[in-house]
């Protein structure tokens, strides 16, 4: 396989796996090409690239940018705006693994303690309603805790625990 065949596969795979971490196909295509990028690039070579439309690029560079994985590069004497992705693959999980606790954890966790905080009427309905509802509110607030737990800790300390699960 050369070059160009292999970050063809690269950047459709990526793209496909885009949507288990939360985002569309093309958001994660970009972020792959930017990824295995040597150099900063402009929304021009992206839309190359990928061969994808202009709104599409400048939506989805907006959203990259919003969860902190992608960041506009000047470049001096240049009037395009270049962007460029987190290149460490750690670093890269701890934005993704916060992004995703912010809009996604998060606003379930408040609506599940909404639901299990309702008056007790003392119905056998209610009863259960209040008791899942309690029991999903402090296992989704427990994953959170732990998977923030992680994602704050040193790096070294994330490769060495895993390291050690895996042996």
């Amino acid at each position: 396989m050369d070059y160009e065949e292999a970050k063809i596969k690269f950047i459709s795979t990526w793209g496909s796996l885009g949507t288990l971490w939360g985002i569309n196909k093309a958001m994660a295509q970009i972020q792959a090409l930017l990824f295995i990028s040597t150099k900063p690039l402009s929304m021009e070579d992206i839309m190359e690239d990928l061969k994808i439309s202009r709104g599409n690029t400048s939506m989805n560079l907006r959203q990259l940018i919003d969860w902190g994985i992608v960041t506009k590069e000047l470049i001096p004497g240049e009037r395009k705006e270049y962007f460029s992705t987190e290149k460490d693959v750690q670093e890269l999980a701890r934005h993704i693994a916060k992004e995703r606790s912010r809009r996604e954890i998060k606003p379930v966790i408040k609506i599940l303690k909404d639901v299990s905080s309702i008056k007790d009427d003392g119905t056998a309905k209610t009863k259960e309603l209040i008791k899942q509802t309690q029991a999903l509110h402090d296992l989704a607030e427990t994953a959170d805790a732990m998977m923030n737990k992680i994602v704050n800790q040193e790096q070294n300390w994330i490769t060495k625990s895993l390291l050690k699960l895996i042996k």
